[in-house]
């Protein structure tokens, strides 16, 4: 159970705190000091190599969460807390697979291209989602250390 709950922990910190880092603190800056073009190459790049950690993260919170679960006894052997933070971690994972799939490869491509208005609907469509992973990934972490005392 102890590797189990700090790969958990991990993968949750990587992906999470990489979010509220983006959102709170780098996407500001970028606003504020680079015009589109160079903002867009940015948050293209950035992404590029944030998002493979956040795969990684997926897959370990996947495995750490159902070992867990398998090391309690099962599904029905958990707290509904456990229920609430599984459902809300697959909606997370299929927000970011979105973005993935859809949005960040319009502003890869849109970088390539330099076509910088479809980019920059592209990234703020990004934005929009990764705020709502944050609130979603903040409200787990609550659930999770909280959960079982309400």
């Amino acid at each position: 159970m102890p590797l189990a709950i700090t790969l958990h922990l991990l993968a949750a910190v990587i992906w999470v705190g990489g979010m509220f880092f983006a959102y709170t603190a780098l996407r500001p800056v970028a606003v504020a000091q680079f015009e589109p073009p160079a903002r867009l190459t940015l948050w293209s790049a950035v992404f590029k190599r944030f998002f493979p950690w956040v795969i990684v993260s997926i897959v370990a919170l996947l495995t750490s969460g159902f070992w867990m679960i398998a090391l309690l006894g099962g599904m029905a052997e958990i707290g509904i807390h456990v229920h609430i933070m599984l459902v809300i971690g697959i909606i997370m994972i299929l927000v970011f697979f979105h973005v993935y799939f859809n949005p960040f490869k319009k502003l890869k491509d849109s970088v390539i291209t330099e076509d910088w208005p479809t980019g920059g609907a592209a990234l703020n469509q990004i934005r929009k989602l990764i705020l709502v992973n944050l609130a979603l990934g903040l409200l787990v972490i609550v659930i999770a250390s909280a959960g079982r005392y309400l």
